[in-house]
């Protein structure tokens, strides 16, 4: 899969009870399955295939527990359709159980400090893997996170992250970098990265970002007002392609989505405009065509 010619997208599929924009919708074999099935032929680049939710304040599941959630999954997955699948987990047994089961890239929203067995598990499988920023862990990122300089910090926890993976032998080339939006931040953090994407290019490697109703949309939604703004309602899907085109115009490689096909959709626009030439074959600068 070639990066950078145009924005792939990669489907979220949560096999968990807790799952913030869900709510447990594909916990069970069936629907997990199904979803990926829809995912796929929504035209998803990518299947992120998770069965430990980390949402703020989540508590953490067994490993085993993750194996028994993911690993049928996979398989099932595997048999029916040919794009790859990520494995969404911080721990090395959950990360080489699903390798084995077929899995052929690693999303580690740890970047590899929680396990430290995770990085000779990618490295020995030769797979992609995803480093991603987190302040803390999923229980308690979302207490009052604080940056001097938000960009600047997680640049150097990225940079830094991507050298330690390095010196535990996992090439450059199969490194992604996230800068983890939601993950210990507020909203003007993310509003902050969205905005500056483009600094973290100079890290060298592919950026995956995942905007998908995350808090801080419907934290804008919402307003002033003292109204719900659930994750699955459609006004905050609208929220996320708006946050996806300004992730793409600043340069992301790959969207993590929940909406495969909006999220497709507004690549194919966004995409055509980020590359269009300048003074088009044929035409003046000011083109009257609509």
């Amino acid at each position: 899969m070639t990066l950078g010619e145009t924005t792939r997208v990669m489907g979220i599929v949560n096999v968990t009870p807790d799952s913030f924009s869900d709510g447990g919708k594909f916990f069970t074999f069936e629907s997990a399955v199904s979803q990926g099935l829809s995912l796929a032929q929504a035209g998803a680049d990518i299947l992120d295939i998770g069965g430990e939710s980390t949402r703020p304040h989540s508590d953490p599941v067994p490993a085993d527990e993750e194996i028994r959630r993911v690993v049928p999954v996979i398989r099932a997955l595997l048999s029916r359709i040919d794009i790859p699948i990520s494995i969404d987990t911080t721990k090395a047994a959950v990360a080489r159980a699903a390798i084995e089961a077929g899995a052929s890239m690693i999303n580690d929203v740890s970047a590899l400090r929680f396990d430290p067995d995770m990085a000779f598990v990618a490295r020995e499988a030769g797979v992609p893997v995803i480093l991603m920023h987190m302040l803390g862990t999923p229980k308690t990122m979302q207490h009052a996170p604080h940056y001097e300089d938000v960009t600047r910090e997680i640049f150097a926890f990225l940079e830094g992250a991507i050298h330690f993976a390095q010196e535990k032998g996992i090439p450059k080339s199969l490194i992604i970098a996230d800068p983890g939006i939601g993950f210990g931040k507020t909203l003007i953090h993310n509003l902050t990265l969205i905005a500056e994407l483009r600094t973290f290019h100079a890290l060298g490697v592919p950026l995956l970002v995942g905007p998908s109703r995350k808090a801080f949309i419907r934290t804008l939604l919402k307003g002033k007002s003292d109204r719900e703004i659930r994750p699955d309602m459609p006004e905050v899907e609208i929220g996320t392609q708006a946050a996806v085109a300004a992730l793409i115009m600043n340069g992301a490689h790959i969207i993590r989505a929940h909406d495969v096909e909006n999220t497709r959709r507004t690549a194919l626009i966004v995409d055509a405009i980020v590359h269009a030439p300048m003074h088009p074959s044929g035409g003046s600068s000011i083109d009257a065509a609509s």
